[in-house]
Parts: structure tokens; C-alpha cells; sequence
């Protein structure tokens, strides 16, 4: 059954990923979520997790090393995180876990293309009703290593694109290649991005409409915000020494 008071929420995913740094700022900027939601052992580390996805058995942590560096720390959030954790299969020795409701999300979204865990996040935010996605640590490549990419991606892309056409509001981590985010913007549309002055594609705060905009006319006013902007000094004077 859906989770009525998760309508209309804001909710962000935190994975595991590099650009998990992005939640940590953003926290500590004081950005606010409705509620995080920890995919496996980020369970350990958020602050506030209200919901994890760990579509596993929970056997392969609590039985085996198949998980490798993660195993350690995960058998710790089986055995102490409150929950609920989603998961393919309960276990008596875990007393916070809950069966994903596997048959009910895919005839409500239509798809059973999950090849990973955070796809199950997607389609559970989907399945509820949320209104806007955070994604952040869910990344699969990275730029420093061009010759390094992790299975997944083009599942977790296919879900934000359902969640976007029901209208939900996605924003992935600055850092992150996820839908091309960390691409820069002259390069984002293929083609157009050969093109001396290529021409972006932007929403307008105020009416939240695709606008189109030259790559130039975009790049002045950024200029332009920049030379007027108004510096303040941290500190009127540099800070005395202390020895220890």
C-alpha cells in the first residue's frame, strides 16, 4: 500500500557515490529533505535516515564478505538502524526490515526493469507520489578515470525520466555525472555543442518553462553578477597563531 504522508514530499537519495559530499553541504548550508533515504551503507553515515533500500538478502552481510569493505558496516545497520529497511527478503535475525512491495510499485509504474538498488528508490518515490527527487552519491563514472564505470546507470536514468514525465521535479548533485549534470553547459547538447555560440537550454525560476538561450548572452550575465557582486571579508584581521 502507498505511504500517504510521502505525497507531495521532497525526498533525497543518498548513495554512496562521490557527489554524496553535494548532501553534506547541502545539509550544512541548511538545506531541509521531508526525508533522506540511504541506499545500503550510507545507512551508517547520514545523520538523519528515515528510509533504507537495501535490495539484498540480508544474508550475503550477515553470512558472507560478498560485499566486501561494505559488509562490516552494514551488519552494524542491520543490527541497530530503527528502519524500515527495504529488502527482497525478511530475516528473524533483523527485526527492521520490510518486504519492497515488488508487485504493487511495477503494476502502478508499468516497469520491473530494476537492476539495481537505487532504482528501487526511484520507483518507490514514484509509486508514492513524491514531488521532488534529490539525487546525490549516485554516480557510476567519473571523470579522473575514464577507463572505470559501474552497471546501473542507464537504469537509474530510465526511472528519472518516468518520475520527470509524472511531473516530479528531479535535481542531481553538482558533482555528478547522472544525467550528464557535471557535463558543462556549452557541451550538453550533442551537435549544437560544435557550434561557436551554442544555444542552452534553461528553466526560468519564475514560470518554471524551458527557455532558450545563447551560449555568449549567458556567459555575460554571469560575468556581469560576478563584477557586482559585493565582497565581505570573513575576518577584519588575520587570526592570531596558537601553539600547541
Amino acid at each position: 500500500m502507498r505511504i500517504k504522508k510521502l505525497e507531495g514530499k521532497e525526498i533525497a537519495i543518498v548513495a554512496m557515490g562521490e557527489s554524496q559530499l553535494d548532501f553534506h553541504l547541502s545539509m550544512s548550508h541548511g538545506n531541509e529533505y521531508d526525508e533522506v533515504w540511504a541506499i545500503n551503507a550510507m545507512a551508517g553515515i547520514a545523520r538523519q535516515v528515515d528510509r533504507t533500500f537495501m535490495m539484498d538478502p540480508p544474508s550475503r552481510f550477515l553470512d558472507t564478505e560478498d560485499a566486501g569493505s561494505q559488509t562490516h558496516l552494514m551488519t552494524k545497520v542491520l543490527k541497530t538502524h530503527p528502519g524500515p529497511i527495504y529488502t527482497c527478503k525478511l530475516d528473524e535475525r533483523c527485526t527492521n526490515l520490510v518486504e519492497f512491495p515488488l508487485l504493487d510499485v511495477v503494476k502502478d509504474t508499468g516497469s520491473s526493469y530494476l537492476n539495481n538498488t537505487v532504482c528501487f528508490a526511484i520507483a518507490f518515490a514514484l509509486y508514492n507520489k513524491a514531488a521532488r527527487l534529490n539525487m546525490f552519491g549516485v554516480d557510476f563514472t567519473y571523470k579522473g578515470n575514464l577507463h572505470f564505470a559501474e552497471a546501473g546507470r542507464a537504469c537509474v536514468e530510465f526511472w528519472l525520466s518516468k518520475c520527470i514525465t509524472a511531473g516530479m521535479i528531479v535535481s542531481v548533485a553538482p558533482r555528478s555525472g547522472l544525467l550528464d549534470t557535471d557535463v558543462p553547459l556549452k557541451d550538453k547538447i550533442y551537435g549544437y555543442h560544435r557550434l561557436d555560440n551554442p544555444p542552452l537550454i534553461m528553466i526560468d525560476p519564475d514560470t518554471d518553462e524551458f527557455q532558450e538561450v545563447s551560449y555568449k548572452d549567458y556567459m555575460e550575465v554571469k560575468e556581469l553578477e560576478l563584477r557586482n557582486a559585493t565582497l565581505v571579508p570573513v575576518l577584519a584581521t588575520p587570526p592570531e597563531a596558537k601553539r600547541y
